[in-house]
Formats: C-alpha cells, sequence, structure tokens
C-alpha cells in the first residue's frame, strides 16, 4: 500500500509524458496551482511565520526584563542577537545538501522545525548568559535550514514564473510574525508573575511551543514530491512533472558538479551580497524595532511599544504582496528589488535624521515597505 511518502513515479504520469499525449491546458493548470496553493502554501506560510517569531522575539523578550534577569549588559544583549545568525548562515548550505540527497523534505523539515520548537521553548527556563548563548546558536544551527529548505520545496511544484509570488508569501508570513510577536506579546506581558515566571519566560515558552507540534505535524503535511502528493489525482502529477519538464535548464538530478559549478559562478557571489545587504536590514530591523520605538516614545509602556509595532509590520505584508504580484505578472524582478531597497535606505535616513518623534516612527514604516 502507497503511504504517500515514495518516491517512484506513478505509472500513468510516465506514459503520459513518455507518450508527449499530455498538453498543457491553460484552465487544468489554473486549477492545478490554486490546489497546489491551498495545501502547501499555508503550512509553509505558518513554518515560516514561526521561524521568524523564535528567532526575533528575543526583541519583545528585552521589554519584559530578560536582559535583567540574566544579568546582561547592552553588549552582552547584542551578542545575543547576533550570535545565532553564525550557526544559522553556517547550517543553510549543508541543511539544503542532505535535503536534496539525503533526507526526503517532509522528513527534514519536520526534523527541523521540532527541533528548533523545543529549543525555542526551553530558551524560556534559561538562567545565565551562558545558557541564553547556547540556547541561541542551536536554535540557529536548526532554523537556518527552513527558509532554504522551503524553497527548495517549492520548486519540486511551481515553475520558476510561479515562484516570486510564492516566496513573496514567505516573507507577508514573516511581517505578520512580526505583527503577532507584537500582539502575542502585549497579551502574555499580562502573565509576568504568574506561577513566579517573568513576562519574557513565558514570550518565549507560548511562542515555541506551537512550533514544536506544527514540526510533528508537518511530517504528514507536506508532500515529498507531486508524485506522491495525496491530494493530486493521476492528471494533475502528470501536470505538474510537465511543467517543470517544459523549463529550461530545471533538473532533478543532483550532481556535486552543479555545486562546484554554483560555487564558482560569480553572480551567486554578488546575489549573496546583495542578500546580505538586506537581511542585515531585515534582521536588524525586526529584532529591534521594540526598543527603536521604546526609543522613539520613552514615556510609552511596554505594552503599547508592543501594539505600535503592529501597524508597521501589517503595512510591510501588504506590500510585500503586492510587489510579488506585480512582479509574477510582469516577470520583473531587478528593478522591483532596486526600488523597495531604495525605500527602506529613505526609512533608515529617517530614523537617524535629526527629526521629531512622528518622523522617526514614519521612517519605521518606510523601512518596513522596502523589506
Amino acid at each position: 500500500m502507497d503511504d504517500g511518502k515514495s518516491n517512484g513515479v506513478p505509472g500513468t504520469v510516465n506514459k503520459e509524458l513518455e507518450s508527449g499525449s499530455l498538453e498543457i491546458d491553460k484552465i487544468a493548470e489554473r486549477k492545478l496551482v490554486r490546489k497546489l496553493d491551498i495545501h502547501i502554501i499555508p503550512v509553509v506560510m505558518l513554518l515560516y511565520l514561526l521561524s521568524f517569531l523564535d528567532r526575533v522575539n528575543i526583541g519583545n523578550a528585552r521589554l519584559y526584563g530578560l536582559q535583567e534577569d540574566l544579568n546582561m549588559d547592552s553588549q552582552q544583549y547584542q551578542i545575543a542577537v547576533s550570535i545565532l545568525f553564525v550557526t544559522y548562515i553556517l547550517s543553510e548550505l549543508p541543511s539544503n545538501l542532505v535535503l536534496k540527497k539525503y533526507v526526503s523534505p517532509s522528513r527534514w523539515i519536520a526534523f527541523i522545525t521540532t527541533s528548533w520548537g523545543i529549543i525555542a521553548t526551553l530558551t524560556g527556563v534559561c538562567q545565565s548568559y551562558g545558557g541564553l548563548i547556547a540556547c541561541r546558536l542551536l536554535l540557529g544551527a536548526v532554523e537556518g535550514g527552513l527558509f532554504p529548505g522551503c524553497a527548495i520545496y517549492l520548486t519540486l511544484y511551481y515553475t520558476k514564473h510561479d515562484l516570486a509570488l510564492r516566496i513573496g508569501y514567505l516573507f507577508v508570513s514573516a511581517a505578520l510574525a512580526g505583527a503577532c510577536g507584537g500582539l502575542l506579546a502585549y497579551g502574555i506581558g499580562y502573565m509576568d508573575g504568574i506561577a513566579g515566571l517573568r513576562g519574557w519566560r513565558w514570550i518565549m515558552i507560548l511562542e515555541g511551543l506551537p512550533t514544536f507540534i506544527l514540526g510533528i505535524a508537518s511530517w504528514w503535511l507536506l508532500a515529498d514530491s507531486p508524485e506522491t502528493a495525496y491530494y493530486l489525482n493521476a492528471e494533475e502529477k502528470a501536470l505538474v512533472v510537465r511543467r517543470r519538464e517544459a523549463q529550461l535548464g530545471v533538473s532533478d538530478v543532483f550532481d556535486w558538479k552543479d555545486v562546484r559549478l554554483g560555487l564558482k559562478d560569480w553572480k551567486v557571489y554578488v546575489f549573496s551580497a546583495g542578500q546580505f545587504c538586506q537581511d542585515t536590514m531585515l534582521y536588524g530591523y525586526s529584532t529591534f524595532l521594540p526598543t527603536i520605538i521604546k526609543a522613539i516614545r520613552p514615556q510609552s509602556s511596554s505594552a503599547i511599544v508592543q501594539v505600535l509595532t503592529i501597524p508597521c509590520y501589517a503595512l510591510g505584508a501588504i506590500t510585500y504582496m503586492a510587489a510579488a504580484r506585480y512582479s509574477d505578472w510582469k516577470q520583473i524582478r531587478g528593478p522591483i528589488v532596486l526600488l523597495f531597497g531604495a525605500i527602506s535606505v529613505l526609512g533608515y535616513a529617517l530614523l537617524i535624521s535629526e527629526a521629531s518623534s512622528g518622523v522617526h516612527y514614519a521612517g519605521c514604516f518606510f523601512v518596513a515597505m522596502g523589506l
């Protein structure tokens, strides 16, 4: 009996592809893409939302006693924030190689999600600065593979013409994580003192537990390939394969030669440099937005600061979706990246300017729009 996880291509799919009898019907294609969106995108978005939430909630936790409880000075707090990205970066490429060559997507994504859910939850019981550093290093090591893994996973089902919008969904979920993080921190902050735990501990624990649950569920929610997708019939499986076969330069065969060629391609390094700059803005903003707003409005309570982060992320989510849809519609990438990068630069310029608090807060919106 087929458990939905086998690696074989159904015979009907192979026969149709070999005979060339399967034509790409545009109506059937639109129906297929809608079905893929229904079954794949919500799970992938939720995974990335929780990933982003668990990664940056240290910024919200700071307002609820994290730094004081663990006797950290400002420099130690900055190290605790940044050190996660050391193991995060180092784990991205190896994680994708494991996913591509050795372990099926559902198993690997379930493993890393469950692992970081456990680590994120246990961060709430840290008793020292060293313990926090250990948790952040471990969190980065297992979480680093999620975003590139999700990107590879999407390429199993979607063509390159579909991908900008679907990758855009991931960034929308990041913005939603920021908004939800502020809202959750606002509510969880009122639990300060319950069971003898400070508010920051409850933030870590209650935001980590859903990740653990989703990690276990994703073992069954994610199919390993179009050929084993439980929600597709034989014709739809054949159509997914046919659409991918029609793309130029696309292959499912893993070869270390391709890895070496990629490492020698100058475009990879130019793209990486641009992504580095973009991510510097993204994580600097998302991690420290509560601190930034607190500095803009020092008279505001921690709860109000959390509330003020929500509209920034909400505008960001709307902008991401609009930009991704336009990019897919026009098949334009570079000019959109440059335009919104410039908007973020404008936002940071407003933040560092000698201006009123209102202008500084407006800068937060411009940064969110451009990211």
